[in-house]
């Protein structure tokens, strides 16, 4: 069973822009070998390991060994700790759409 990171660590791991690249490219492959994540990134294959050794450590990714490959794909709890905090702003953003609506009737009924 994977350990749900924190809201922190899944923001930090996040925060590098490499690393957010290499993570939606594993989010839109169902299975992806480092090989296939190093072809055209301008990456070198160790910094895409390391990448994924981050990516993996937050709860992000999640790898499959078979014979000399390793096959990643994305674990989408890894990112309940992002969603749960955003989560929080949803009442705050339908609050001021609503009084927005409300405002808008008031100047243009």
């Amino acid at each position: 069973m994977i350990e749900t990171a924190t809201i922190t660590t899944v923001l930090r791991t996040l925060a590098d822009p490499t690393r957010r690249a290499l993570f939606e490219r594993v989010v839109k492959s169902d299975e992806i070998t480092v090989v296939e994540l190093t072809q055209g990134s301008g990456v070198t294959q160790g910094a895409i390991s390391q990448h994924l050794k981050s990516l993996k450590q937050a709860g992000l990714v999640i790898e499959r060994p078979e014979g000399r490959k390793v096959y990643y794909r994305a674990e989408p709890e890894g990112l309940a700790p992002l969603v749960d905090w955003m989560g929080h702003y949803g009442v705050f953003w339908r609050d001021r759409f609503a009084d927005l609506r409300s405002l808008l009737k008031e100047i243009d009924p």
